[in-house]
């Protein structure tokens, strides 16, 4: 499998999470600054969240790295999360502002 194959199915995967606080998937609420998938299946993913201070920053990263080695074609994942750029609601997605009523 292409490197553009593992890394659409890895953004199908992320568009299944959610945030536990906002009722909208971790994808298209920006969370996810950087998907690189390899040939071989490492991935390595740039994530934020919505507050440096979440309480479920652990528990989100864990459960974004397991739902990510659920996939065959996954052999490794990498998460570097980050909170440089700070995210705000500019990274919302057309899709998450329809969801919040903000369109």
């Amino acid at each position: 499998m292409s490197k553009f194959e593992i890394e659409q199915n890895i953004v199908k995967v992320l568009k299944n999470i959610y945030d536990p606080e906002i009722p909208v998937n971790i994808y298209d609420l920006g969370l996810i600054y950087n998907v690189d998938a390899n040939d071989d299946g490492k991935v390595i993913l740039t994530m934020t969240l919505t507050a440096p201070n979440c309480p479920v920053a652990d528990e989100m990263v864990e459960n974004v790295r397991s739902e990510l080695k659920d996939i065959p074609e996954v052999t490794d994942v990498e998460i570097n999360l980050t909170f440089e750029p700070p995210w705000d609601m500019n990274y919302l997605s057309d899709e998450a502002k329809l969801e919040l009523g903000m369109l």
